[in-house]
């Protein structure tokens, strides 16, 4: 029988798996690991419950940056007055996430660590420039989220002996704008054809005129691991926000991504051809959003 414990703080946590060398796991929602023990895939002598640690349930908006604790779920997230303000497209990929049920006790975080290259969490993390808090019994270190991806549900984070206490990104710099897209064969409960998240950030030239300043494009599933199109990225600095370069740039997504066919989601052929309107798509209401910051702000 799997042993259950609450830990009351980080350091308990670090110290009770270190108690049981690799054979405790850490729980928060669950929502991934209760199917994998019933699956036998994990058979941890003690399932380590992070819900209780103070702070870890909170959305702390700081001056440089957001941070998201480990046990914030994506009810939580989608709930944010903040967010869906000013982060649209977190707001937005909290919602693509399963059912009611599921996004009132999975969390971000888990949803990263599981490291499947569709999870929502992941791609929408990796267009916001997040970083993750690893503890371990060694200490603690951020690491870029984009970083922490092996392969196809292979996560470079071990939960058996390490633990991410929080998320953070970069707080949003007016004028900027994010969005976020997703394509399936249902609205929930169904793993993405396709997902893409977008950050931008305009730079007015004058009254009537911007150009691209910095953007982050993610995708899935399009490779092994969540994927962010640099060359598209690159191609879009110092255009203008118009429907003619995304248009562009999401052709330049298209040849850099490399999807496989799938029997139960889509072929390759397919989702190849539906990444440019998704990416083109994705990129306008970003910066559609930008442009109304620019107006709100009085830019």
């Amino acid at each position: 029988m799997t042993e259950y414990l609450i830990p009351t703080s980080t350091e308990e946590a670090i110290s009770l798996l270190g108690t049981y060398h690799g054979e405790a796991r850490i729980i928060a929602g669950g929502t991934d690991v209760m199917p994998d023990l019933r699956k036998q895939k994990i058979n941890p002598r003690c399932l380590v419950d992070i819900t209780r640690i103070p702070g870890l349930d909170q959305i702390k908006i700081m001056e440089n940056f957001i941070e998201v604790g480990a046990a914030v779920t994506f009810a939580a997230i989608k709930d944010s007055s903040y967010l869906n303000q000013h982060v649209h497209a977190l707001a937005d990929a909290a919602r693509s996430v399963g059912v009611l049920a599921i996004q009132n006790v999975a969390t971000w975080v888990g949803n990263i660590v599981q490291a499947m290259p569709a999870a929502d969490g992941a791609i929408i993390a990796i267009a916001l420039e997040a970083e993750a808090h690893i503890a371990d019994s060694h200490g603690a270190v951020w690491q870029p989220v984009e970083s922490l991806f092996d392969g196809p549900g292979i996560s470079a984070i071990d939960p058996s002996r390490q633990l991410v206490t929080h998320i953070r990104f970069p707080r949003p710099q007016s004028p900027s704008g994010t969005a976020w897209n997703r394509i399936g064969r249902r609205p929930s409960l169904v793993l993405p054809i396709l997902n893409c998240a977008v950050k931008l950030h305009l730079d007015p030239i004058d009254a009537q005129h911007q150009q691209i300043a910095h953007v982050r494009i993610a995708l899935g599933p399009v490779s092994p691991r969540p994927f962010r199109a640099r060359e598209a990225e690159t191609f879009l600095i110092g255009q203008p926000p118009t429907e003619e370069t995304f248009a562009q740039a999401a052709h330049v997504a298209q040849r850099e991504s490399n999807p496989r066919s799938s029997i139960m989601r889509a072929s390759r052929e397919y989702r190849l051809a539906i990444i440019p309107p998704l990416v083109s798509d994705t990129l306008a209401a970003a910066a559609e959003r930008a442009r109304g910051d620019i107006y709100e702000t009085g830019g």
